[in-house]
């Protein structure tokens, strides 16, 4: 069936960088404006999240198409690095630099999400 066949898995990932993207954007011009703050307690949460998100990766690895693990590692190293780095380094609540720091937080957090609900969504494509 065409519905379920690996072009709509590669649209599904395309889709999922695009919402990712916007997710980031938002995040970003929220924390600028002081509408949201990101406590440790969210930074802890999105960091364990991303390592069991790659530890369940990793035991998956043959199971799943190259393409897709591809892109769902950048979300989890993404996600990694940069809670990691805002676990480190304090940023003020109107910093700019704070403010791109949590939007690519949120950009690889969702990404992780996301490629990840296609990948349980068009399980059958193999070697794509």
């Amino acid at each position: 069936m065409a519905l379920f066949g690996c072009e709509n898995r590669r649209s599904c990932v395309g889709l999922a960088a695009v919402v990712s993207l916007i997710i980031g954007i938002v995040a970003a011009f929220l924390r600028i404006t002081a509408v949201i703050t990101v406590g440790t307690a969210f930074l802890w949460a999105a960091f364990g999240i991303a390592v069991a998100y790659l530890t369940i990766a990793f035991v998956s690895v043959p199971r799943q198409s190259t393409s897709q693990l591809a892109v769902l590692l950048a979300g989890i190293l993404g996600t990694v690095f940069f809670s990691l780095l805002l676990l480190a380094v304090p940023f003020a609540a109107t910093s700019i630099v704070g403010a791109i720091v949590v939007g690519l937080l949120l950009f690889f957090f969702s990404l992780m999400i996301t490629v990840t609900a296609c990948l349980v969504r068009f399980p059958a494509c193999r070697n794509s």
